[in-house]
């Protein structure tokens, strides 16, 4: 069972990088399998929050490469995302579980230098409520 959590582990931080990937489906097959919820709940946050951590050290420290054209994201969807966040603060980290736009604000709040346990305390909570609500979900799932 130890591999599993590590699996599970391992593809929700590469999930919250910007590499494209779920970790859902990963967590709802450990669920249908017997896992204890709380622990896969626990194992796929922070997977998923230290993987958001890459994304806030790409945006803090790689800016610089923002005009390459392998960079991920436009500089215009960058300057969208600054806005935004100026507008709506911090919080908008809440919604970084989101699978579109989720990535850039965690990246965003890298460029706009937000402090680390800041950005860990309102991402770890909007993710880990995601993974909940899965398990949630999973309940009540027919397969």
């Amino acid at each position: 069972m130890i591999t599993s959590y590590l699996v599970l582990f391992g593809s929700a931080f590469l999930a919250a990088t910007i590499l494209p990937f779920y970790s859902e489906v990963v967590l709802f097959a450990l669920l249908r399998e017997g896992g204890d919820p709380a622990a896969l709940v626990i194992t796929a946050t922070v997977g998923n929050t230290l993987g958001a951590v890459v994304n806030w050290l790409l945006g803090r420290y790689l800016l610089h490469f923002r005009d390459r054209k392998w960079f991920y994201f436009s500089s215009t969807q960058i300057d969208r995302a600054q806005r935004w966040f100026q507008r709506y603060g911090y919080w908008t980290l809440l919604l970084a579980w989101m699978p579109v736009g989720g990535d850039a604000l965690t990246l965003i709040a890298g460029i706009m230098r937000v402090r680390l346990w800041v950005f860990l305390m309102l991402v770890a909570t909007g993710k880990g409520l995601r993974y909940l609500s899965v398990v949630y979900l999973s309940a009540w799932s027919p397969i």
